[in-house]
């Protein structure tokens, strides 16, 4: 989870943002609803597999990253955060999880790859939330977080602009990022599962 560790800086960077955001009037809820509208446009872009669109889509996917950070700023900022605008928070993401990955391998049309990457990011998010669940507090911890996938589609879309032909034992640049999210998604939601079961 190394750009977590950046959350910080991605604060003070956000601050213009935010300052914006909330002159015109947007809620926390709203910047939310955009973000999944950002998302469902990325995985049309991704969907489309042509050079110009994967540009499309991973620009796309950093501003559905940039809005997901905005959304929880500006709810610091109006002092309206609530358990509704997380819970909305997160069901958004989860969706736009979905529509992006499940884009990538309609794009490539590896769709076996894509279940296997959408359920192991989902069982990476899904251990999260259980885990706090059963009273131990809310888990981050593992190899790869929400801020790392955005960051590697967006820079997996723009390799696949530029080399799209390029493969690696069979496989192209969106087939090997689906492999990496199958692989290390399921092991981060076991890290998490282990982790707890210990404390429990």
């Amino acid at each position: 989870m190394t750009l977590d560790k950046l959350r910080p800086l991605a604060d003070r960077l956000l601050t213009p943002f935010v300052d914006t955001a909330d002159t015109v009037g947007l809620t926390p809820n709203s910047v939310s609803v955009l973000s999944l509208g950002v998302a469902l446009a990325a995985a049309g872009g991704f969907l489309l597999a042509e050079p110009r669109w994967y540009v499309v889509g991973s620009l796309l996917v950093f501003a559905n990253g940039w809005l997901d950070l905005i959304d929880g700023a500006l709810a610091r900022r109006q002092e309206i955060a609530s358990d509704a605008g997380d819970l909305l928070d997160h069901v958004i993401d989860r969706y736009a999880d979905l529509t992006i990955i499940g884009g990538l391998a309609a794009g490539v049309g590896s769709f076996a790859l894509g279940f296997l990457a959408v359920t192991g990011v989902l069982m990476t998010s899904y251990l999260g939330t259980q885990i706090q669940a059963v009273g131990l507090g809310r888990s981050y911890g593992g190899l790869v977080g929400r801020a790392d996938r955005l960051a590697l589609i967006g820079i997996a879309g723009f390799v696949a602009a530029a080399y799209g032909g390029a493969v690696v034992a069979g496989f192209g640049v969106i087939d090997l990022l689906l492999v990496f999210f199958a692989v290390v998604g399921h092991i981060t939601a076991f890290q998490r599962f282990w982790g707890a079961w210990g404390d429990l």
